[in-house]
């Protein structure tokens, strides 16, 4: 999946500015739509829940949708609507913590490689790259195997994965900000380079972070349920997404509904959160505004 990096440098001939903003403008819509849809399950089984999502209740097992099940019941009698609602607590739970994680460990390992000397700069981005070269789930496997497959060991491999992405795009726009006139003016005047990463980078980059943010938690919504059905994620009883549709694999043709319920709210996770990506890009990058 392509990340903030991929931003155009220079208009696109052809690309109407009417037309782009309202595909924008649509995107933000849409992709903001789906995550408060998300967000918003998550607060109410807070709260409320139709039944208690780890009751086991024998009898009722693989019942379909009815109005004391909205979305039927699993192999073992528990609610489904139940449990998707706490499954999305447990998603955004992991995304928030592995993307925050990820966001506070790059974005300053980013400026320090465009502020430090070239030699010190190219040594920080060669252990991002090398970073960048673990995939989350050879990371959480790893993870695992050390310190024990829990939620922890997912949201740090997560993190630590989606780190380097926010280091590459930091010094992107850091090296950009540190070439503008304000900038230079800052360095004559004899301010430190902690005064000017604080007061001029970081506020300049702070967009692209933003939609980086938005991005990387589709990948880390992914990458949770990925780890969650391979046993690596958050365990039983809590529910989860991801082994959700674990345990539905083996009822795919008695019971498809038990693997759809989840896999739809997945994808519709995931493409919530790249549209509203997307959005924010269109909204925040000044080169994409000066199209217009």
């Amino acid at each position: 999946m392509s990340g903030v990096e991929d931003i155009p440098s220079g208009p696109v001939p052809g690309a109407g500015t009417r037309a782009g903003r309202r595909g924008a403008n649509a995107s933000l819509l849409v992709g903001g739509a789906l995550v408060a849809a998300v967000v918003l399950l998550a607060l109410v089984s807070f709260l409320w829940t139709p039944h208690d999502p780890t009751l086991v209740d024998a009898p009722n097992r693989l019942r379909g949708p009815s109005a004391a099940h909205w979305l039927g019941t699993d192999r073992f009698g528990r609610d489904v609507a139940s449990q998707v609602m706490v499954g999305a607590r447990t998603t955004l739970f992991v995304g928030v913590v592995a993307v925050g994680v990820a966001a506070l460990v790059g974005t300053p390992l980013g400026v320090l490689a465009a502020m430090s000397s070239r030699r010190l700069g190219e040594l920080v981005m060669r252990g991002n790259d090398l970073v960048l070269a673990f995939p989350a789930l050879l990371l959480a496997i790893m993870f695992g195997a050390v310190f024990g497959a829990d939620t922890l060991t997912a949201m740090l491999a997560i993190g630590i994965a989606t780190a380097p992405s926010f280091a590459r795009l930091a010094r992107g726009g850091a090296v950009e900000v540190l070439g503008t006139e304000y900038v230079l003016a800052a360095r004559v005047a004899g301010r430190r380079r902690l005064a000017i990463a604080v007061r001029h980078v970081l506020p300049n980059i702070a967009g692209l972070v933003i939609v980086q943010t938005s991005v990387s938690f589709g990948i880390a919504v992914l990458a949770e349920a990925a780890l969650s059905f391979l046993g690596l994620g958050t365990r039983p009883p809590t529910p989860s997404w991801g082994r959700m549709l674990q345990e539905s694999q083996e009822l795919l043709t008695v019971s498809p509904r038990l693997a759809l319920v989840p896999g739809l709210a997945i994808a519709l996770a995931v493409l919530g959160f790249n549209l509203l990506g997307d959005g924010l890009r269109d909204r925040l990058d000044p080169r994409l505004e000066a199209r217009g």
